[in-house]
């Protein structure tokens, strides 16, 4: 009995590590996507580097499955995904070539308040007090943070707040098709629409904004740095899964914010980001707001009788 625990605890422990390295990876392809401002246009970098994922994906998906592989229910449904991914990513890279990545990874957090409060309005899951108390906190963090960035970039500062509002969307339209296909097919679809929106968008972007003008074809680095941003984002997102199967998602979720430490480090050290101390303290009641919502989900769990 003794020993089982302990391979329990084992087993437990070795998801906890696999999450952290996952959530640690996620900062550092961020900081390759910020390294090629003023290379390319975002919505351009975006389309490359998820077309560059959905290929390896695909490639993947038919060794492993076949083409069994890619035949899916409901497919509209993973459409939508793929548009709000595409969203949340342009949105994403669109601030952290602007804005200082700490600041943006912060104001991204509000994402699990945001998928708590959409978890109520779209799938009738009861919303109880602490949501909304935490809720309120974390707005007012991100309103903290958005004066000193309105004030140095203007209302482009708000673009990672509406990457947390795509981003929270579409986990809500993850958990409507999470039993429908393996995580390599769910991975697929929605890399390989996120890719065909992104595409749209940076061909109109190309055509009506300035901003978004496409100088030429990428050079051999933009190629390079998003095939490492595609690899890497995609190993994270295996490590995640991996990491689900061997512990609970509460003991996972909290190791989240290890990505604002990461990203902080590298905005410091990497690219000379000065942390405003305002900016600080909103991206702290996002951070308390969001480990009062775990620890509140977790204490109101049912516990289940062996």
């Amino acid at each position: 009995m003794q020993a089982d625990k302990n391979i329990g605890k084992t087993v437990a422990g070795s998801g906890i590590l696999l999450a952290l390295i996952a959530f640690s990876g996620f900062p550092i392809g961020d900081a390759f996507i910020k390294s090629m401002a003023g290379d390319w246009p975002a919505p351009a970098v975006a389309a490359l580097r998820f077309t560059i994922g959905a290929i390896a994906l695909a490639a993947i998906l038919y060794w492993r499955e076949g083409r069994a592989g890619f035949q899916i229910s409901r497919p509209w449904l993973h459409a939508a995904r793929g548009l709000t991914l595409a969203v949340g990513t342009i949105t994403f890279f669109s601030a952290i070539f602007i804005m200082p990545l700490a600041d943006a990874v912060a104001i991204s957090f509000i994402n699990p308040i945001l998928t708590a409060l959409f978890s109520g309005w779209f799938l009738k899951e009861k919303m109880r007090p602490a949501t909304w108390l935490a809720t309120i906190v974390a707005f007012g963090g991100v309103l903290i943070m958005l004066r000193p960035n309105v004030a140095a970039f203007g209302w482009v500062a708000i673009l990672p707040l509406i990457t947390a509002v795509a981003m929270a969307a579409m986990l809500i339209l993850n958990r409507m098709v999470s039993s429908q296909r393996s995580i390599f097919a769910a991975q697929f679809y929605i890399a390989f629409w996120a890719a065909i929106f992104l595409s749209i968008a940076s061909v109109a972007g190309h055509f009506l904004l300035p901003v978004m003008f496409v100088p030429g074809a990428p050079d051999w680095d933009v190629i390079l740095r998003c095939a490492i941003v595609a690899v890497t984002a995609t190993g994270c997102h295996f490590l995640l899964y991996m990491a689900t199967m061997r512990t609970t998602a509460a003991a996972i979720a909290p190791i989240v914010y290890i990505q604002l430490i990461v990203a902080s480090l590298i905005s410091v050290f990497i690219f000379g980001d000065a942390i405003d101390p305002l900016a600080l303290v909103g991206g702290s009641l996002i951070l308390l707001s969001g480990l009062f919502l775990w620890r509140s989900e977790r204490r109101a769990a049912p516990v289940v009788e062996a």
